[in-house]
């Protein structure tokens, strides 16, 4: 039986370290022994207190404008954790590739013309010019250095360097471009910055078991979508990990069927994976999946931490992924999954159409409101608040944020 994971260690040149140029760091989050300021001190001694006492407060305003603390994100949450950046029908045909930045970091990810997935920096490794810019996507055979003209096959290893064979010093073979590890979970393609991290797919085992009548292997991708907002990661990431919201940045679009005030239920599996379960005020229809009455009646969400979503509502899921570019600047991409099933027979202009544009006033609605909380974090009157016990997966990702910051490699991901 097919378990729908594939997993890819890209055969290219692996840096010494963590992502960033992080070697092994401190179990207090600092890094290879750099000092810390005594405000991201008291920021990380904040975020240690919900993992012992739990407190029901946001995080403190800076925590969302810190440079320095974006700095130790930057390292110890994107250079060493799963990112979500596409679904398989994005690389389904052999020479395809998706180019992302994580946390300002350029990636390409590829899929050779014997299918392999891989995951490396398109930068050159003659003198630093980028092979794609981020953010494109599309068929090529190899990527050629638009500077001196360098070529790189899917996989990474160089296949072409102008005028070198005089210098006695450069070895071709051993000129690759850097390796990220790389892993397809159920169609969703995932990359982690550190080449020898830990396979993803065991520790979303009792996800794969609750999506399993989802049939997630069987969807096609109707449609997808990629914005910049103007905010803070963690501005977009923690607004996710609640519904309590909806009642009003979504008023029309969501209230009527998953209203704000109603009870969320969460479970965290592993430092990677949250499950929230929203109720539906009317159970959805199934036509094609074998839903049960629960499913029907539930709006099922899925985190893997750090940026990825998934809401599975009756026969439609959609994936989203909130990465930062810059401290103040979040990719937002995702898409629209239905049973292939669906798509027979069917005016696919139009149900794209269609679908895209409700995702689209559902992600306006969020971004308006996102960024306008991001202008407000700066303000010296900016305060904690108070959390409603409707909101118990916002403190689970500050949990989960804590546990990342305070963690030293050794010790990463380690248990709940």
């Amino acid at each position: 039986m097919s378990t729908g994971v594939s997993t890819g260690r890209t055969t290219g040149e692996q840096q010494p370290g963590r992502a960033f140029g992080g070697p092994n760091g401190a179990a207090d989050g600092s890094g290879a022994g750099a000092a810390l300021s005594g405000e991201v001190a008291a920021l990380l001694d904040e975020l240690r207190r919900y993992l012992t006492s739990a407190p029901q407060l946001s995080l403190p305003p800076r925590a969302f404008t810190s440079p320095e603390l974006y700095e130790l994100e930057r390292t110890r949450v994107f250079g060493r954790s799963w990112v979500l950046v596409a679904h398989r029908d994005e690389l389904a045909e052999p020479n395809s590739y998706v180019s992302v930045d994580i946390a300002g970091e350029p990636v390409v990810i590829t899929r050779d013309a014997d299918g392999a997935l891989h995951a490396m920096s398109p930068i050159c490794r003659h003198r630093m010019m980028p092979l794609v810019t981020p953010g494109t996507a599309g068929r090529a055979e190899s990527f050629t250095c638009s500077y001196h003209l360098w070529r790189y096959g899917l996989d990474g290893r160089l296949i072409g360097a102008t005028h070198m064979r005089k210098n006695p010093e450069f070895d071709p073979r051993s000129c690759r471009l850097p390796a990220f590890a790389v892993e397809e979970w159920h169609g969703l393609v995932y990359v982690n910055l550190d080449a020898s991290a830990a396979p993803l797919a065991p520790e979303l085992s009792k996800v794969s078991d609750d999506l399993a009548n989802y049939r997630l292997d069987d969807m096609a991708q109707l449609g997808s979508w990629s914005e910049e907002w103007a905010c803070n990661w963690k501005v977009a990431v923690e607004n996710a990990h609640e519904n309590y919201h909806v009642m009003g940045f979504h008023p029309e679009t969501l209230q009527p069927s998953t209203p704000g005030g109603s009870d969320t239920d969460v479970r965290v599996d592993s430092p990677w994976a949250l499950r929230m379960l929203i109720p539906f005020t009317t159970p959805q229809e199934a036509y094609s999946l074998p839903l049960t009455d629960a499913e029907k009646a539930h709006l099922y969400g899925f985190f893997v931490f750090p940026a990825a979503s998934l809401a599975a509502a009756g026969e439609m899921v959609i994936w989203l992924s909130l990465v930062p570019r810059t401290i103040d600047r979040t990719q937002v991409r995702g898409g629209i999954l239905v049973p292939r099933a669906a798509l027979e027979s069917a005016d696919l202009d139009e149900m794209r159409r269609q679908a895209e544009s409700y995702a689209g006033m559902i992600n306006t609605e969020d971004r308006n409101g996102l960024e306008a909380v991001q202008r407000a974090v700066g303000s010296r009157f900016a305060a904690r608040g108070h959390l409603s016990p409707k909101e118990p997966g916002v403190v689970a990702f500050y949990q989960s944020l804590a546990r990342a910051l305070l963690r030293g490699d050794d010790d990463w991901p380690g248990g709940l």
